[in-house]
């Protein structure tokens, strides 16, 4: 097995275990607090996996270099308006399809991957990142009473347009970090992926805490009341994202995507074996064609 397959499947796991507690948080913060502790709490244990790769196991720190910055803050700012958007979905009521096409992020990481960096796939991959995609988006509305034919009706819709923008931006910051960790060139790719995650959750943290300070201060409180849990939210999320940063600076950042749709998984099978919930056709459906995806990428990739 390749070393980025590994590290993958464990930030996979790591994500679904963030998201479990950010849903915690949420009955005590509103969405920004809970989005800001992902970014917020991370920090300190960013800074940790530098100063451990540096003065523990002797790796230079890179230089850091324009290109570096430039291609940190794209990645930044398009994480941080995905989510917002992600977010903004729930606000309607029919927020399923947004979501389904939210997931085409994969896809449009091999897109931005070709035009940005050159990076091409071959048609084996993108067939199973086609396939992947498609279980997850029907896992995304298999609690509505959308078709399958209903679903691609509705790509002109708003929610579909508007998840399909938050797909975009995810695509283009996970190029984006993937350039990033590229433009170190060394010493190694656990460095060049800890630098790049601390650089980039640091100005995650100085953004989303003058927006907080500008329009929500009593989030702030409300943050601070629920430090405790947040550290677990801090700690798990550095470091599925270090695992991230790891994974796409030693395989495109499309590839990793795809493989990582291996999430939804861990979150299906928690929802079936811990909270006893039921389900459907569609979401079998879904499940089968997210391992049939997975398993194609892993032969062809």
């Amino acid at each position: 097995m390749e070393l980025w397959i590994a590290i993958t499947v464990a930030a996979a796991f790591l994500q679904n275990v963030r998201s479990a507690m950010q849903k915690h948080l949420k009955g005590v913060m509103g969405t920004t607090g809970a989005t800001f502790v992902r970014f917020g709490f991370g920090v300190p244990f960013a800074l940790a996996f530098v100063f451990g790769l540096n003065r523990i196991a002797g790796y230079e720190l890179p230089p850091v270099n324009a290109a570096f910055l430039a291609w940190m803050i794209v990645g930044g700012l398009g994480q941080i308006a995905a989510t917002f958007l992600l977010v903004y979905l729930f606000s309607f009521r029919n927020f399923a399809v947004g979501t389904a096409y939210s997931r085409t992020e994969p896809a449009q990481a091999a897109l931005f991957g070709l035009i940005f960096l050159g990076e091409k796939v071959t048609a084996g991959v993108l067939a199973a990142i086609a396939v992947s995609v498609f279980g997850v988006m029907l896992i995304s509305v298999a609690h509505t009473q959308l078709s399958w034919r209903s679903l691609f009706s509705s790509l002109i819709s708003r929610n579909a347009l508007i998840g399909l923008a938050s797909g975009t931006l995810f695509g283009v910051a996970a190029v984006a970090y993937r350039a990033a960790s590229l433009a170190l060139g060394g010493p190694n790719f656990m460095m060049q992926a800890a630098v790049t995650l601390a650089c980039v959750i640091v100005f995650q943290t100085l953004v989303m805490g003058v927006w907080m300070v500008w329009k929500d201060r009593a989030e702030i409180g409300r943050i601070a009341g629920a430090w405790k849990p947040s550290l677990v939210v801090g700690l798990a999320g550095a470091c599925a994202s270090f695992g991230w940063f790891m994974a796409m600076t030693l395989q495109q950042a499309a590839i990793v995507k795809a493989l990582a749709q291996v999430e939804m998984i861990f979150t299906f099978a928690s929802s079936v074996f811990f909270f006893r919930e039921k389900i459907n056709a569609m979401e079998v459906a879904g499940c089968l064609l997210i391992v049939g995806g997975i398993l194609m990428l892993l032969i062809v990739g």
